[in-house]
């Protein structure tokens, strides 16, 4: 059985809404969704979920204490990790929980698309699960032009494990990606920990969920496939937020008369969804997009704002 998965507490309630209200739009109100709880933040999301019969919340606590378990060895190995994050204020293991989506590896698809709870569908997505059964993992994004955002590229060891060729094409944003149940063995990840016990020093401990999903897919040479290198370039769009130029038509954001597949939200706080949403005056683009999706079952509560000049689009 195919599925989309996200990770979610109640911290981004305003924007889980968004996501599976997008998701019901272009797949079905019985498209089956499986959320993973960041942390034990979830009540709101049980209590909204019960009006959702297809979306269930993942309590199967023994796969999430190994996936808590397999994220703290591998910082464990990392000669600089807990430095760093001191440094930015993060006491412990930084952002824990993010990797908490790799539950789906375990969870109950067969194959899966992950989409961060800061994203919006906007598109069918049909050809990549399709897609799966040549590939071990579709992404589409630009990530491979940013790789300090996924390896430490100032590392003398990175040449060594990854040749520049790889990291080109192969690094991707953790945002977005499809993969497969029964991907990583218990044997594979660790052998994983035993490679990064020599070279954990190439992981980027600033986004730990991403750097580790990009090394458990490169390491072991898993497939990667990425829409963004394999399309043409008259039928690639990009993704996030930061581009302003999309064009907005009954809901849907085009470039070039090309439809998105997915919006990421990225970079935006999660306390501005949570302002925005009791009324607070905030502009950031697409942000009456947004709304939209946030409030389609419920119209008559979305707050009265002032037309916000960064997400006026074309229509």
């Amino acid at each position: 059985m195919d599925g989309i998965v996200t990770l979610a507490n109640d911290v981004i309630y305003d924007q889980l809404i968004a996501l599976l209200n997008s998701i019901e739009i272009q797949l079905g109100a019985d498209f089956p969704v499986c959320i993973y709880p960041y942390d034990e933040r979830v009540e709101r999301i049980k209590n909204y979920i019960a009006q959702r019969p297809n979306v269930i919340l993942f309590e199967e606590q023994q796969i999430i204490d190994k996936w808590d378990n397999f994220a703290k060895r591998v910082w464990d190995t990392h000669p600089t990790a807990r430095k760093k994050w001191a440094k930015s204020g993060s006491q412990g293991y930084h952002r824990f929980g993010t990797h908490r989506r790799y539950c789906a590896f375990e969870g109950l698809f067969e194959r899966f698309l992950y989409m961060d709870g800061d994203t919006l569908l906007m598109g069918d997505v049909a050809s990549i699960f399709s897609k799966l059964k040549e590939h071990d993992c579709i992404v589409y994004d630009f990530q491979y032009k940013y790789p300090s955002h996924v390896y430490e590229v100032n590392s003398s060891k990175l040449k060594k494990v990854f040749s520049p060729e790889r990291i080109k094409k192969e690094i991707f944003c953790s945002g977005f990606y499809a993969s497969k149940r029964g991907l990583f063995s218990a044997e594979e990840k660790e052998w994983l920990i035993e490679q990064l016990r020599k070279e954990a020093e190439i992981l980027y401990p600033m986004a730990p969920d991403q750097t580790i999903i990009d090394y458990m897919m490169m390491r072991p040479n898993h497939s990667i496939y990425n829409l963004a290198l394999q399309l043409p370039s008259s039928e690639k769009t990009g993704c996030c937020v930061t581009s302003t130029h999309f064009q907005e038509k009954d809901h849907i954001l085009y470039y070039k008369d090309v439809r998105l597949t997915y919006l990421h939200y990225i970079g935006i706080p999660s306390s501005f969804f949570q302002r925005l949403c009791q009324g607070e005056e905030l502009e950031f683009p697409y942000r009456d997009l947004f709304l939209y999706y946030r409030y389609r079952e419920e119209p008559e509560n979305q707050p009265i704002l002032k037309e916000a000049s960064l997400t006026k689009q074309s229509s």
